[in-house]
C-alpha cells in the first residue's frame, strides 16, 4: 500500500521535468498564432522577433522561403529577404540565373544581428498602393516578419503610402551557449506549411525532434505549429538543397495571370502594348456599332429603364405588344450580327421552342428561364431597356470565372441573353438555403474556399484584363452561379462600370456619381456617402460576400446602417466560432479560418486605399485553399 504514494511522487516530477525542460533549456519560445494577430499591442511570445539571448550578438543564419510570383528567382528572393544573390545560389545549388517553380522551398542565408532586445536580419520593401502592414508580413514576406515588427520599426507607422520604404526585420536567431555546446552551428527559420509538423521538419534536416522541441520552448504534450508561423530548426552544419523536397504545384496554385509583374518581362509587355491595340481598334468599331443600335433602339421613344438598388422582376412572362417596324427589327439583326463573331443571334421562334413557349415548368425565377438549345441546356433572361452595355462588356470577356453569354435575342421590344447553364443555380440558394444541414445544400470548406477564389479570380479579370478594366458594382451572392461542379461564376454585369487606369503603372482612378445603385449591405461607406467610384468597390462587397460564404448568415441583410458594425461581426476568436457556419459542425481548419477572416478584415477597411487588390486577395485565397487541401488530407 506505501508504494502508490512512491510511485504517485515519481510520477509527478516525471511530469515536472518533461513539461518544463524546455523552460530550462529552450531558446526561443514558438510564436504559434500571434503571428496573425495584427492589432494586438504587447511583445508577448515573441511577436516582435527572438530575443537576444544567444551566444553572439551576429551570426550566420538561414531562413526558408517558398518561391512566390514576382518573388521567384535568385534575384528577385535574395533583393527581397537583403540576401547575398551568390551564397544563395551556393546554398541551393542553382545559377545565379535560376527562376524556381511556383511554391518552391528555398533556403536563404542571411546575417543575423541583435537590435535592441531582439535578433533580425534587416531588408527594405517599398509599400504599394494596396498594401497593409498585414499583407505585407502574412503574403509577401510569408510569415517572416510580422504586423506588430513592421509597426514597431518604422517611425510613424500610421502614415503609410504608396512609395514609402519600409525596413523589415525577419525572423532569425543565434544559438544560445547550451546549443553551442552540443555542437549546434547554425539556427534555420523554417516557414510552416499544412501538413508539417515539428517531426517531419526535423527529419527533413537530420535533427533530433526533441532537439528542436527545445530550441522552441515546446514539449511532447505541447507541440502544436501552425502555417504562416517560424519554426527554430537547430542545425550541425549548413543546410542543403538535397533537404528540400520539391513541392508540386497543385492547379490551384498556378499564378493567376496578375500575378506576375508588368515589370519582370519588357518584351511582353511590348507584345501585350500590339494586342491591345488591336483590340482597341477593334472595339471602336464595335462601341459605334453600338450606339448606333441604341439610336435606332430609342429612336421610337423607348424609354430608358434606370437601374434601381433592388429590382423586383414579374414572377411570369407574357409578350407585351410594342410596336416595332418588321424592317428596324431586321436591321437590329444585321446590326447585332456585326457585334463580333463570339454570339449567335437566335430568331425569337428558337427562343420560343427552347423555352417550350415560356412555359411556367421552364421558369428558373423572375424573368429568368431554363432552355434547351440544340440540344444544350441554356439560361435565357428577358429585359427590356440598354443592354448594350452588357453586351460590349460580355463580348470581350473570355474566362472561366465570369458566366458567357452566348446568343442574343430581340422581339418586339424586348431582348433575350442566352447564357451558359450554371447546374447548381446561385450561390446564395446554398449558402441562405433551410436545408443546408442536410446533404442536399451543404457545403464544405473546401468548396466555400474554392468558390471564394473563383469569384476573386473573376473579378480580378474583370479589373486587371478586360481592355478597358470593369468594375462589377454589384458583386453579391445571388449573382455568383455555380456550374455542375461548383466552379463559381461571376454574373450580372450590367451595372458594370468602365474605370480606367487599374493597372500598376497608372493611379488608380476614383470617379463620383450621384447616382447609386447597386444592393445595400455590400456597398461601400465611400460610395453609398460620396458616390466614389473605383475597383475597390467590389473588394469591399468582395468581402462582404466572403463572410457570407464562411458564416452562412445574411451579413448584407443585416448589416447595413454602417462598417463599424461589420468590423464588429469579425471580433475575438469565439466571436468568430460562433459565427462560423453551423451546417459546417466544426469540420474546418480554425487557423485557416482565421486567417481568411484576416483577409474579410482588410477588405472592409473604411478607407478604400487600405484594401487589398484582387490579385492579392486571390494570391492569399490560392494558399489558402492550398493549406485547406493538406489540412483535409
Amino acid at each position: 500500500m506505501h508504494i502508490f504514494p512512491f510511485i504517485f511522487t515519481l510520477f509527478f516530477f516525471f511530469i515536472i521535468i518533461t513539461t518544463n525542460i524546455s523552460f530550462i533549456l529552450g531558446q526561443q519560445p514558438y510564436i504559434g498564432l500571434s503571428t496573425t494577430a495584427c492589432p494586438r499591442k504587447g511583445d508577448s511570445k515573441s511577436i516582435r522577433g527572438y530575443t537576444c539571448n544567444g551566444q553572439t550578438h551576429t551570426c550566420q543564419a538561414y531562413l526558408t522561403f517558398r518561391s512566390q510570383p514576382i518573388y521567384s528567382s535568385v534575384s528577385t528572393i535574395s533583393s527581397l529577404l537583403g540576401s547575398n544573390p551568390s551564397h544563395l545560389a551556393e546554398i541551393n545549388s542553382v545559377s545565379l540565373n535560376e527562376t524556381f517553380e511556383t511554391n518552391k522551398m528555398v533556403i536563404v542565408p542571411v546575417n543575423c544581428s541583435c537590435s535592441g532586445n531582439y535578433y533580425q536580419a534587416n531588408t527594405s520593401y517599398v509599400f504599394q498602393n494596396t498594401d497593409t502592414y498585414f499583407l505585407v508580413a502574412n503574403n509577401t514576406f510569408e510569415g517572416l516578419s510580422t504586423c506588430q515588427a513592421l509597426m514597431h520599426e518604422n517611425h510613424n507607422p500610421a502614415d503609410v503610402y504608396p512609395g514609402r520604404k519600409l525596413l523589415v526585420p525577419l525572423r532569425c536567431a543565434c544559438p544560445t551557449k547550451n546549443q553551442t555546446e552540443k555542437n549546434i552551428k547554425y539556427l534555420l527559420s523554417y516557414l510552416v506549411n499544412w501538413g508539417d509538423s515539428v517531426s517531419l521538419i526535423s527529419e527533413k534536416f537530420g535533427v533530433n525532434f526533441k532537439t528542436t522541441l527545445v530550441a522552441n520552448t515546446l514539449t511532447l504534450t505541447h507541440s502544436t505549429i501552425y502555417p504562416f508561423t517560424t519554426l527554430l530548426v537547430p542545425l550541425f552544419d549548413k543546410p542543403k538543397s538535397s533537404q528540400i523536397q520539391t513541392v508540386s504545384v497543385s492547379p490551384h496554385q498556378q499564378p493567376s495571370p496578375s500575378s506576375t509583374s508588368p515589370t519582370t518581362d519588357r518584351k511582353s509587355k511590348k507584345t501585350l502594348v500590339y494586342i491591345v491595340v488591336g483590340v482597341l481598334g477593334g472595339l471602336v468599331v464595335i462601341a459605334l456599332t453600338l450606339i448606333l443600335c441604341a439610336l435606332i433602339f430609342f429612336k421610337k421613344g423607348k424609354k430608358k429603364n434606370d437601374f434601381l438598388v433592388n429590382v423586383s422582376e414579374s414572377t411570369s412572362y407574357s409578350a407585351k405588344e410594342k410596336p416595332v417596324k418588321k424592317e428596324e427589327e431586321k436591321l437590329l439583326e444585321i446590326i447585332m450580327t456585326g457585334i463580333g463573331q463570339s454570339f449567335k443571334v437566335y430568331d425569337f421562334e428558337e427562343i420560343k421552342v427552347a423555352t417550350d413557349d415560356f412555359s411556367p415548368s421552364f421558369l428558373i425565377r423572375g424573368c429568368v428561364y431554363r432552355g434547351v438549345i440544340n440540344g444544350d441546356l441554356a439560361v435565357i433572361k428577358i429585359t427590356e431597356g440598354d443592354v448594350s452595355k452588357e453586351i460590349q462588356i460580355l463580348n470581350k470577356v473570355n474566362h472561366s470565372n465570369v458566366i458567357r453569354l452566348s446568343g442574343v435575342s430581340f422581339n418586339e421590344g424586348h431582348w433575350y441573353l442566352v447564357y451558359e447553364y450554371a447546374a447548381n443555380g446561385s450561390l446564395s440558394d446554398w449558402i441562405f438555403s433551410k436545408n443546408k444541414m442536410s446533404d442536399e445544400k451543404f457545403l464544405s470548406w473546401i468548396q466555400r474556399i474554392k468558390i471564394a477564389l473563383d469569384v476573386a479570380r473573376g473579378v480580378e479579370y474583370l479589373h486587371s484584363f478586360t481592355s478597358p478594366p470593369y468594375i462589377h458594382k454589384d458583386l453579391k451572392c445571388s449573382n455568383v452561379l455555380l456550374d455542375n461542379d461548383f466552379k463559381a461564376k461571376v454574373g450580372s454585369l450590367r451595372l458594370a462600370r468602365c474605370v480606367g487606369g487599374l493597372d500598376d503603372d497608372d493611379d488608380e482612378q476614383f470617379v463620383a456619381t450621384r447616382h447609386i445603385v447597386g444592393t445595400r449591405g455590400y456597398m461601400a461607406p465611400e460610395y453609398l456617402e460620396n458616390g466614389i467610384v473605383s475597383a475597390k468597390l467590389d473588394v469591399y462587397a468582395f468581402g462582404v460576400l466572403m463572410l457570407e460564404i464562411i458564416t452562412g448568415k445574411e451579413v448584407a441583410a443585416i448589416l447595413t446602417e454602417d462598417n463599424e458594425n461589420l468590423i464588429d461581426f469579425l471580433s475575438g476568436n469565439e466571436k468568430v466560432k460562433e459565427l462560423m457556419d453551423s451546417s459546417l459542425r466544426g469540420n474546418y481548419p480554425f487557423e485557416l479560418a482565421m486567417f481568411v477572416v484576416e483577409i474579410i478584415e482588410s477588405c472592409l477597411k473604411k478607407d478604400p486605399g487600405n484594401r487589398p487588390a484582387m490579385n492579392e486577395i486571390v494570391s492569399a485565397l490560392s494558399r489558402t485553399l492550398n493549406s485547406s487541401l493538406s489540412w483535409e488530407m
